[in-house]
């Protein structure tokens, strides 16, 4: 990198906009959504879509609500124009939906274009050129004058030709492409021109789209153009303000959503974000962060699982695991302060539920429900070796219903933990059991239970056990003022060690005629040295038996 970097780069002059009002704005409704997936993103791909990819993903945008969808460049391939011909053709766009096609200032590209759209019940027709000081001067070779009149020329050609359009309702949106880097100035004058051209009024409006088509600033700096841009139109009713936000500087997001209190009411983007250089406009992310503040976005995306799969399928992309909302590891903690709070948070909500109270979601750590967006809870704690307890214990409860002690956590978790680092990954629930089952329930040595009766006596219970011990069988008699007691006694009688019972619980596993029952105790020793032990069977006192016998033979 060059030290100075000043040397070959400069800062981006900031808009002089005094009276800016944006800072103060609150957000309270959604803005009209237009997917540009099938053209932008499309365009984007090393191997682009064919037509059934895009038929596919036509029809899941459909059902995620958007009601406007830039479905291609027609006149740029035969794929482009026979995808927007099978749409129409075969009745495949609802009644509601306006399909939006790109087009360049050029007259045979549009008269293609016309032609791609004949039978459709709504259109935008979207025409741009390149507006910014760079464009001027090295791709094109023209001043102003010449740039503005490209945009006239555009304009009336596209109005030149809406007879043949007869019975669909065409929208004109224009867009000063590179917006983000042409003078405020400039950019309103030949918006202005096309709004002249086209004749525009509040009953047949024209979308004025103001992309950021490379961030060249702070998204603050956009706001205020976005701004300047709306305070200075001549017939704001006549208008619609659009903006289509890059990601070059990693803030495409933070850019749409502070344009939004700028006061553009549309915003162009693509399911999660795929789109040139660094991407477009992650429409998800946006909608999401509304629905989060209580804001009805107006899509819906209550099964991002599948919406992801469908997008993986027709593109070829994949969505990475830490994208907002939408990646595998969203919901998902591996530090273990951070999944004991979300235990505790989920338990608390669950409680409030139960109780029928009214109450708003906050959780630690997670934005929204997972479930409202069709994940599930025991997606949101994994366990290696930097987990705690707490995830240890949530993922044993939720995923087999095994609630351990608090104590017992305390115990299990630093060995599951162990483990976890020994294996050197992410471990599951399931794997997760196997470690709590060989450390407590199967562990048989050297005490191993073999038969086991009570029957009562003076308020009594007499047990008769019949233990292996290290290969050989012997037998034990007891008494105490139940089973428990009554086998702690007999172990002692019997020459075992002296030590005592310091906690037990026991709860179903399952239910109906199958189920069995789980206990925990943790046995203290003279020396004050605890363990805990875990016994399983479908009797809850011979669970209870086993369970001592597994705290001795861990001890």
């Amino acid at each position: 990198m060059l030290k100075p970097a000043s040397q070959k780069y400069r800062p981006f002059p900031p808009i002089h906009l005094p009276d800016r009002q944006w800072p103060n704005r609150v957000q309270t409704a959604p803005p009209i959504w237009c997917s540009v997936d099938l053209r932008d993103g499309n365009q984007a791909l090393a191997v682009p879509m064919n037509v059934s990819q895009k038929l596919e993903l036509f029809d899941a945008l459909v059902r995620c609500g958007f009601k406007e969808i830039e479905v291609g460049f027609p006149a740029a391939s035969n794929t482009e124009f026979a995808f927007m011909r099978r749409l129409i053709e075969e009745g495949r766009i609802p009644d509601d939906v306006s399909v939006q096609v790109l087009v360049q200032a050029r007259e045979d590209l549009i008269e293609r274009t016309v032609e791609s759209l004949v039978g459709a019940r709504n259109a935008i027709i979207h025409l741009y050129n390149s507006t910014s000081p760079a464009q001027r001067r090295i791709v094109f070779g023209l001043e102003k004058p010449d740039i503005v009149e490209m945009a006239r020329r555009g304009t009336r050609w596209i109005r030149e030709r809406l007879p043949r359009l007869a019975g669909t309702r065409v929208r004109l949106e224009y867009s000063p492409e590179s917006f983000s880097a042409t003078e405020v100035e400039f950019s309103h004058e030949i918006c202005e021109a096309v709004l002249s051209e086209w004749g525009a009024t509040p009953d047949n409006p024209v979308i004025l789209n103001l992309p950021d088509t490379v961030e060249v600033a702070m998204p603050n700096v956009y706001a205020d153009q976005v701004e300047w841009f709306i305070n200075h139109l001549r017939d704001r009713d006549s208008a619609i303000i659009s903006v289509h936000t890059h990601n070059d500087r990693g803030t495409g997001v933070a850019a749409t959503e502070l344009a939004l209190l700028a006061g553009a009411q549309r915003v162009e983007g693509t399911l999660f974000g795929n789109g040139e250089r660094t991407g477009n406009l992650d429409l998800i992310t946006v909608a999401l962060n509304l629905y989060m503040h209580g804001i009805d976005p107006g899509l819906e995306f209550s099964d991002l699982n599948s919406l992801r799969q469908v997008y993986e399928r027709c593109t070829g992309m994949t969505v990475h695991p830490r994208h907002p909302y939408s990646g595998e590891l969203v919901f998902t903690a591996f530090s273990g302060s951070h999944q004991d709070a979300i235990r505790k948070g989920l338990r608390a909500w669950e409680t409030s539920r139960e109780k029928l109270e009214s109450a708003f979601w906050d959780i630690p750590y997670l934005t929204v429900d997972p479930s409202d967006l069709g994940r599930e809870y025991y997606e949101v704690i994994r366990v290696n070796s930097q987990s705690g307890k707490g995830g240890v214990a949530y993922l044993l409860e939720t995923e087999f219903g095994i609630e351990l002690p608090k104590d017992m956590q305390r115990e299990f978790g630093p060995i599951a933990n162990d483990e976890v680092d020994r294996l050197g990954r992410e471990v599951r629930g399931p794997e997760l059991r196997e470690m709590f089952w060989a450390e407590y329930v199967s562990r048989h040595q050297p005490w191993e239970l073999l038969s086991f009766e009570t029957e009562g006596r003076n308020g009594n219970v007499l047990c008769r056990a019949q233990v292996r011990q290290n290969g050989v069988t012997r037998q034990f008699t007891g008494d105490g003022n139940g089973p428990i007691a009554a086998f702690v006694n007999a172990l002692i009688g019997g020459g075992v060690p002296r030590f005592e019972v310091g906690h037990y619980s026991e709860h179903a596993l399952g239910s109906g005629e199958t189920a069995s029952a789980i206990a925990y105790i943790q046995v203290r020793h003279p020396d004050g040295r605890t363990r805990w032990g875990a016994g399983v069977d479908t009797s809850i006192e011979l669970a209870s038996i086993k369970a001592i016998l597994s705290a001795l033979n861990r001890s």
